[in-house]
């Protein structure tokens, strides 16, 4: 789907923006101004406007999303050109400011943009692979299927261990309530498994269990050492729920990995985004006012 954005129309967006840039840069080059090149000459206020322009039409990509009976042009058509066209903004904006940068308001709408412009490169990437990757990993479910899966396999599970030893009952038990599924937002954009079990006879405080790993190591000894025939069905098929258990909590948090990237994505670029209108607006009515 990605790929096709950035294809789309035969890269029509691509061209424009190709040209654009080819364009601005051409009469950069010719523009020969009696003071250093900035934003006060023709050509400044006129690469300003087509900035300001281009800002302001990238920003509407946010309301064509949520118009769907809107009749102008296709979403996936604004999503070509907001990419391409964004791209192509960073150019006209630079030769706009004639590299003239100082600590003023000017210098940081421009570097609100720079910072809008790279998140949004960052998303092209996120919003290529992850939506994939997380149809892939969800297998046709979601989220909260997964859960009532995993859910489902506990209460399995702990059937099955109440035709084992008391050990195993406590060691089973407490495994599902040492699980852990989200956390910090770094433990939730790492996938890192936090969980722990207590095992009975062992150390007194709970151990770290990341993939299910110290209890199927626990389980796995025991069932070496079993020497009667119900037991060891019962531990085999105590590690098989365990196994499959873990595979379905790396499922889960890889979910949570990727829908967090997702979000941490959004709660950057979009917040930031405003700043760049606020700090737009400061800029534009500064100029008119004091210039």
């Amino acid at each position: 789907m990605h790929q096709s954005i950035l294809d789309f129309g035969g890269r029509r967006y691509l061209k424009i923006a190709l040209a654009l840039c080819g364009l601005s840069l051409a009469l950069y080059l010719w523009h020969d101004p009696r003071s250093p090149p900035n934003g006060g000459t023709w050509l400044g206020y006129t690469l300003g406007s087509i900035g300001a322009a281009l800002i302001l039409w990238l920003t509407a990509l946010g309301v064509r999303k949520r118009s769907y009976a809107s009749t102008l042009g296709t979403l996936q058509g604004w999503v070509s050109a907001h990419v391409y066209l964004g791209l192509a903004l960073l150019l006209v904006a630079t030769l706009h400011t004639g590299f003239q940068f100082g600590w003023n308001i000017h210098t940081v709408c421009y570097l609100l943009m720079v910072v809008v412009i790279a998140s949004g490169l960052l998303g092209i990437v996120l919003y290529q692979r992850f939506p994939r990757e997380l149809s892939q990993n969800r297998a046709q479910q979601t989220s909260a299927q997964m859960l009532t899966e995993l859910q489902e396999l506990d209460a399995r599970t702990q059937r099955l261990a109440a035709n084992a030893s008391p050990e195993e009952i406590v060691a089973i038990d407490a495994n599902i309530a040492g699980t852990r599924l989200g956390g910090s937002t770094m433990a939730i954009l790492s996938a890192r498994d936090r969980s722990t079990v207590r095992l009975p006879g062992a150390a007194v405080h709970p151990e770290p269990n990341p993939g299910q790993a110290r209890i199927l190591e626990w389980l796995s000894a025991r069932l070496s050492a079993s020497d009667q025939a119900d037991r060891t069905r019962i531990l085999t098929d105590l590690v098989s729920l365990i196994g499959a258990r873990r595979a379905l909590l790396r499922r889960l948090q890889q979910d949570a990995r990727l829908r967090g990237w997702l979000s941490v994505w959004l709660y950057v670029h979009v917040p930031v985004t405003f700043g760049l209108l606020g700090s737009l607006v400061a800029h534009v009515v500064s100029v008119f006012l004091y210039w």
